[in-house]
């Protein structure tokens, strides 16, 4: 009997472990990581001399994961969208298994994708998580002669305990600048002016996106809304993006003479 007792223990320690749910902010990731990395090579190894390019733009996908399930699915039929960008809020409550999800329906996607670290991204162990599935919350790449700058812009999450938005990370793209650069992008999660954003530095902000070669435009999400602004009067047009549950994207299309764009329902 005490035999049989060790072998039922046995059994129940070395494959009972699934029956127990791991705790949501373990940060433990199973699967694809530092993808941000690898998908930026495939960009770029694509279109680095593309005079004309087009990509989609997305945001706070959060909860939503039949409507991002529904884009990814839209989105795969059109062969002339070279890339995805997702803004941010990947998840809602920051949990490792909302970041997992997340990641296996975009990984679906037949075209390269980026995603930016959104403010819900911070809850818990979430900027962790990020970090190891997709990297750093500041990045940057190159289509064509464009460069995209990412940059984590989610101040309020951090209680100003590392800078937000990293203008020392601006600094070194400034003095490490391509000279095939000849025109740029900026990305955020949230805006300036919003509540998550360090307003304290708003006008140096500006003052570092206009150093950059022939800004074109920024575009963010974050609010929920579609909105077009030119926040600082200075002809630069934001361009926001609202959550995916209004199943509304952006397609952004690059030429040597400028840029156009549609809003897009699917």
């Amino acid at each position: 009997m005490k035999t049989i007792r060790t072998i039922l223990f046995s059994i129940f320690i070395f494959y009972g472990c699934d029956m127990f749910e791991s705790h949501p902010y373990d940060a433990y990731v199973r699967g694809e990581k530092n993808i941000n990395f690898t998908q930026i090579e495939e960009i770029e190894d694509k279109l680095e001399y593309s005079k004309t390019f087009r990509f989609a733009f997305i945001s706070d996908t959060q909860r939503w994961y039949d409507e991002t399930k529904d884009f990814v699915r839209h989105i795969n039929q059109f062969s002339d969208i070279d890339f995805v960008i997702h803004g941010g809020d990947i998840s809602d409550f920051g949990a490792t298994h909302e970041f997992i999800m997340q990641r296996d329906i975009l990984s679906e996607l037949r075209m390269p994708y980026v995603a930016l670290l959104g403010n819900h991204d911070c809850l818990g162990t979430g900027e962790d998580v990020y970090k190891e599935i997709w990297g750093s919350p500041n990045f940057c790449f190159q289509s064509g002669n464009v460069l995209f700058v990412c940059l984590n812009t989610n101040a309020l999450e951090y209680d100003y305990s590392e800078p937000v938005p990293n203008f020392e990370f601006l600094e070194q793209i400034l003095t490490n600048l391509p000279e095939s650069v000849k025109r740029t992008i900026f990305v955020m999660h949230a805006p300036p002016f919003d509540k998550v954003f360090n307003n304290n530095v708003v006008k140096v902000f500006q003052l570092y996106l206009n150093s950059f070669p022939n800004l074109m435009f920024c575009i963010n999400g974050h609010c929920h809304r579609l909105e077009i602004n030119e926040l600082f009067d200075d002809g630069i047009v934001y361009y926001q993006v609202p959550n995916i549950e209004k199943r509304t994207y952006f397609v952004f299309t690059i030429t040597e003479d400028g840029y156009d764009y549609e809003i897009n329902y699917f």
